[in-house]
Protein backbone atom coordinates (compact mmCIF):
# COMPACT_ATOMS: atom_id res chain seq x y z
CA UNK A 1 0.00 0.00 0.00
CA UNK A 2 1.26 3.45 -0.91
CA UNK A 3 0.94 6.47 1.36
CA UNK A 4 -1.80 8.06 -0.77
CA UNK A 5 -3.91 4.90 -1.07
CA UNK A 6 -5.97 5.62 2.05
CA UNK A 7 -6.62 9.21 0.96
CA UNK A 8 -7.75 8.29 -2.54
CA UNK A 9 -9.87 5.41 -1.24
CA UNK A 10 -11.73 7.96 0.88
CA UNK A 11 -12.54 9.77 -2.40
CA UNK A 12 -13.84 6.52 -3.91
CA UNK A 13 -15.88 5.85 -0.76
CA UNK A 14 -17.38 9.35 -0.97
CA UNK A 15 -18.52 8.52 -4.51
CA UNK A 16 -20.03 5.24 -3.28
CA UNK A 17 -21.89 7.12 -0.54
CA UNK A 18 -23.12 9.65 -3.12
CA UNK A 19 -24.60 6.84 -5.21
CA UNK A 20 -26.19 5.26 -2.14
CA UNK A 21 -27.72 8.61 -1.17
CA UNK A 22 -29.17 8.87 -4.71
CA UNK A 23 -30.80 5.43 -4.36
CA UNK A 24 -28.15 3.62 -6.41
CA UNK A 25 -25.61 0.92 -5.74
CA UNK A 26 -22.88 2.20 -3.42
CA UNK A 27 -19.88 1.76 -5.66
CA UNK A 28 -17.49 4.60 -6.34
CA UNK A 29 -14.20 5.00 -8.14
CA UNK A 30 -11.50 7.57 -8.77
CA UNK A 31 -8.69 7.62 -11.31
CA UNK A 32 -5.34 8.99 -10.17
CA UNK A 33 -2.37 9.73 -12.41
CA UNK A 34 1.05 10.70 -11.09
CA UNK A 35 -0.49 11.36 -7.67
CA UNK A 36 -3.20 13.69 -8.98
CA UNK A 37 -6.93 13.01 -9.08
CA UNK A 38 -8.04 12.86 -12.72
CA UNK A 39 -11.68 11.77 -12.46
CA UNK A 40 -14.42 10.57 -10.13
CA UNK A 41 -17.41 8.37 -10.79
CA UNK A 42 -20.07 6.28 -9.13
CA UNK A 43 -22.47 3.54 -10.06
CA UNK A 44 -25.46 5.06 -11.86
CA UNK A 45 -27.14 1.93 -13.15
CA UNK A 46 -30.32 2.64 -11.17
CA UNK A 47 -30.25 6.42 -11.53
CA UNK A 48 -29.79 6.33 -15.33
CA UNK A 49 -31.36 2.97 -16.13
CA UNK A 50 -28.06 2.06 -17.78
CA UNK A 51 -26.84 -1.51 -17.18
CA UNK A 52 -23.19 -0.65 -17.86
CA UNK A 53 -23.00 2.54 -15.76
CA UNK A 54 -20.88 0.87 -13.10
CA UNK A 55 -18.73 3.03 -10.82
CA UNK A 56 -15.48 2.25 -12.61
CA UNK A 57 -17.04 2.79 -16.04
CA UNK A 58 -18.51 6.14 -14.96
CA UNK A 59 -15.13 7.23 -13.60
CA UNK A 60 -13.30 6.25 -16.80
CA UNK A 61 -15.95 7.98 -18.90
CA UNK A 62 -15.47 11.12 -16.80
CA UNK A 63 -11.70 10.94 -17.37
CA UNK A 64 -12.26 11.34 -21.09
CA UNK A 65 -9.92 10.20 -23.81
CA UNK A 66 -6.38 9.50 -22.69
CA UNK A 67 -3.36 8.57 -24.75
CA UNK A 68 -2.09 6.31 -21.98
CA UNK A 69 -2.93 5.00 -18.53
CA UNK A 70 0.59 3.75 -17.77
CA UNK A 71 0.98 6.05 -14.71
CA UNK A 72 -2.60 5.62 -13.47
CA UNK A 73 -4.16 3.89 -10.51
CA UNK A 74 -7.87 3.14 -10.36
CA UNK A 75 -9.38 3.18 -6.87
CA UNK A 76 -12.70 1.37 -6.54
CA UNK A 77 -14.78 0.85 -3.43
CA UNK A 78 -15.78 -2.69 -4.47
CA UNK A 79 -13.87 -5.39 -6.30
CA UNK A 80 -14.51 -4.89 -10.02
CA UNK A 81 -16.82 -7.16 -11.99
CA UNK A 82 -15.64 -8.87 -15.17
CA UNK A 83 -16.84 -5.99 -17.39
CA UNK A 84 -14.90 -3.43 -15.39
CA UNK A 85 -11.89 -5.74 -15.03
CA UNK A 86 -11.83 -6.26 -18.79
CA UNK A 87 -11.86 -2.51 -19.29
CA UNK A 88 -8.98 -2.10 -16.84
CA UNK A 89 -6.96 -4.64 -18.83
CA UNK A 90 -8.03 -3.18 -22.19
CA UNK A 91 -6.93 0.31 -21.16
CA UNK A 92 -3.67 -0.93 -19.65
CA UNK A 93 -4.29 0.46 -16.17
CA UNK A 94 -1.36 -1.00 -14.23
CA UNK A 95 -2.68 -0.70 -10.68
CA UNK A 96 -6.05 -1.13 -8.99
CA UNK A 97 -6.75 -0.44 -5.33
CA UNK A 98 -9.92 -2.11 -4.04
CA UNK A 99 -11.79 -0.93 -0.98
CA UNK A 100 -13.34 -4.30 -0.27
CA UNK A 101 -13.97 -7.74 -1.72
CA UNK A 102 -15.95 -9.36 1.11
CA UNK A 103 -19.42 -8.53 -0.21
CA UNK A 104 -18.40 -9.31 -3.78
CA UNK A 105 -15.23 -11.11 -4.76
CA UNK A 106 -14.56 -9.82 -8.19
CA UNK A 107 -11.85 -10.71 -10.58
CA UNK A 108 -8.62 -10.07 -8.73
CA UNK A 109 -7.00 -13.23 -10.09
CA UNK A 110 -7.93 -12.27 -13.66
CA UNK A 111 -6.39 -8.82 -13.17
CA UNK A 112 -3.23 -10.23 -11.63
CA UNK A 113 -2.89 -12.77 -14.44
CA UNK A 114 -2.82 -9.83 -16.87
CA UNK A 115 -0.06 -8.04 -14.96
CA UNK A 116 -2.23 -5.61 -12.99
CA UNK A 117 -1.07 -4.85 -9.46
CA UNK A 118 -4.05 -5.40 -7.14
CA UNK A 119 -4.21 -3.99 -3.61
CA UNK A 120 -7.13 -4.83 -1.31
CA UNK A 121 -7.60 -2.44 1.61
CA UNK A 122 -10.48 -4.09 3.53
CA UNK A 123 -11.84 -0.57 4.06
CA UNK A 124 -14.37 -0.88 6.91
CA UNK A 125 -16.71 1.85 5.62
CA UNK A 126 -16.81 0.31 2.13
CA UNK A 127 -17.60 -3.09 3.64
CA UNK A 128 -20.33 -1.71 5.90
CA UNK A 129 -22.02 0.45 3.25
CA UNK A 130 -22.21 -2.35 0.70
CA UNK A 131 -23.43 -4.81 3.35
CA UNK A 132 -26.13 -2.34 4.34
CA UNK A 133 -27.23 -1.89 0.74
CA UNK A 134 -27.41 -5.65 0.11
CA UNK A 135 -29.55 -6.09 3.23
CA UNK A 136 -31.85 -3.20 2.30
CA UNK A 137 -32.23 -3.89 -1.42
CA UNK A 138 -31.33 -7.51 -2.20
CA UNK A 139 -33.42 -7.53 -5.39
CA UNK A 140 -31.40 -4.66 -6.88
CA UNK A 141 -28.12 -6.21 -5.76
CA UNK A 142 -29.05 -9.57 -7.29
CA UNK A 143 -30.13 -7.91 -10.53
CA UNK A 144 -26.84 -6.07 -10.88
CA UNK A 145 -24.65 -9.10 -10.34
CA UNK A 146 -26.87 -11.26 -12.58
CA UNK A 147 -27.72 -14.00 -10.09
Amino acid sequence: MLADDARFMEEAYAQAKKSYDEGGLPIGAVLVEDGKLVARGHNQRIQQGDPIAHGEMDCLRNAGRRASYRNATLYTSLSPCMMCSGTIVQFGIPRVVIGENRNFGGNEDFLRSRGVEVVILDHPDCIALMGRFIAEKPEIWNEDIAR
